[in-house]
């Protein structure tokens, strides 16, 4: 599960007009952060984010998948979803998902 640097980097440089985002090694892969919140996570140089029922709703919609990873021997699933390929070219739609699942993280802190 591991990420390469020039990849987050490369995620944390996009995202800079939405806000600085830092990110953070968690279970072999990043956490990526804003104000405290996790708002995506990077797995096997994949971006994931964190989304509630509706935002699911549109990465499913796309035909993206929910992020999962085996615990002792099961399938699990966590509220983040893999980021739309296109947004890999377009800072401006990595934003606009970013701001999105940043509104969910900061709904569930509350």
């Amino acid at each position: 599960m591991g990420n390469s640097t020039e990849l987050i980097s490369f995620f944390c440089e996009q995202l800079q007009p939405f806000s600085t985002v830092t990110a953070k090694r968690m279970f072999g892969g990043h956490g990526l952060f804003c104000t405290g919140l996790m708002f995506a996570l990077v797995s096997d140089d994949q971006l994931y984010f964190k989304a509630d029922t509706e935002l699911a709703k549109q990465f499913e919609h796309l035909g993206l998948s929910k992020f999962s990873y085996s615990k002792k021997g099961k399938i699990c699933h966590i509220n983040y979803y893999q980021a739309p390929e296109s947004c890999m070219d377009d800072p401006d739609e990595m934003c606009r998902w970013a701001k999105a699942a940043y509104k969910v993280a900061y709904e569930a802190s509350r």
